[in-house]
């Protein structure tokens, strides 16, 4: 294996002193996290500063995106309202802090469910909400290049990233050679890129996808090259050592899968849940119910309030969404792709 090169060292060992800067999240006592969100009565979930399908806001202050439709769906479930959510945009850098020092309760911002992440900083990933893969974006002149074309490169990356670590050991294992230049946030990676100061841009494709909806020129004027350098599976996060939140976080999630599995929507709810099968499928015991520490019904005030994981999907990224993308790994597994939800009995 040939040796890393000396500005790939470099940036890993920033990108590793950065991590080791960031303090390992304290445990949470069982039950804490629900107690706290009960008491002050609104979920405080962290979201980015604005990707398109995501979290975003527009001119009235409204979030909207697949992470704010599950933050919607859980405080739901915790607290018995969907609009009893706070959404605390976060930096790349601030994601694992706010959840350390407790300033979230729950973060779902795009990011990537990592070992060094939940046994380093101790957070815990409830679930995968979106399957993603590092892309490329170049201008549409070169967009007939693959990835491989960008020998000798500069490409734009944001630190603090798993985006980072992966553009470099794709270099590494390519001999690309590739020169990153690397951003303090992904506005200024943006900005770095669509002033010509790269030859292409790494990041999700997802996140990619949303940037050419408002690219300089139009979205004709730029294109995401084909090729995948690594796996992104993205899900909220919570503090570790918090079983019943962790539980009630997961099963949320989980339950907006199974819900599509079984062709039950927002629409059709209540009619199908009069089905003893369908019921048994969806709605837990109230032994489970009361160990997790919340109201009778928990799943049901999710579903109510965002519908199935399909419809969320389609709705903010999808097919009646402006991002447009495919379902994909995003897809039930019985159709192929990924999503799969554990029975709840």
């Amino acid at each position: 294996m040939a040796a890393a090169s000396p500005i790939a060292g470099a940036v890993l060992l920033g990108l590793w002193l950065s991590l080791a800067s960031v303090p390992s999240i304290s445990n949470a006592a069982d039950g804490e996290a629900l107690a706290s969100v009960k008491t002050r009565g609104v979920l405080r979930c962290g979201v980015s500063e604005g990707v398109a399908g995501f979290s975003s806001q527009d001119a009235a202050g409204q979030w909207s995106g697949i992470d704010v439709d599950f933050c919607r769906a859980l405080a739901a479930a915790a607290l018995g309202d969907s609009r009893k959510v706070a959404f605390v945009p976060l930096k790349a850098s601030e994601r694992f802090p706010a959840l350390e020092t407790r300033r979230i309760d729950v973060l779902s911002r795009n990011t990537t469910w990592t070992l060094l992440r939940e046994g380093a900083l101790k957070a815990q990933f409830a679930g995968v909400l979106f399957y993603d893969n590092q892309a490329f974006m170049v201008p549409a002149a070169s967009a007939s290049q693959l990835a491989g074309a960008l020998k000798g490169a500069t490409v734009c990356v944001q630190k603090d990233t798993s985006t980072l670590s992966h553009l470099i050991a794709y270099s590494d294992a390519s001999g690309a050679d590739i020169k990153p230049l690397v951003a303090g946030s992904a506005d200024e990676a943006r900005r770095a890129f669509f002033a010509g100061r790269c030859a292409a841009y790494t990041a999700d494709a997802s996140y990619l996808a949303a940037l050419l909806l408002h690219a300089p020129g139009g979205s004709q004027a730029f294109a995401i090259l084909p090729e995948r350098i690594s796996k992104e599976p993205l899900g909220p996060v919570v503090r570790g050592g918090d079983q019943a939140w962790l539980t009630l976080v997961r099963w949320v999630l989980l339950t907006l899968i199974a819900a599509e599995e079984m062709d039950v929507t927002r629409e059709n709810l209540e009619i199908r849940l009069r089905n003893p099968s369908v019921s048994r499928a969806l709605v837990p015991d109230d032994t489970v119910t009361r160990t997790i520490g919340v109201e009778p019904g928990w799943t049901v005030r999710a579903l109510e309030s965002v519908g199935n994981y399909g419809q969320m999907f389609d709705r903010n990224v999808g097919a009646h969404s402006p991002l447009g993308l495919a379902r994909g790994t995003n897809d039930l597994w019985t159709r192929g792709g990924l999503m799969y939800a554990p029975p709840i009995r």
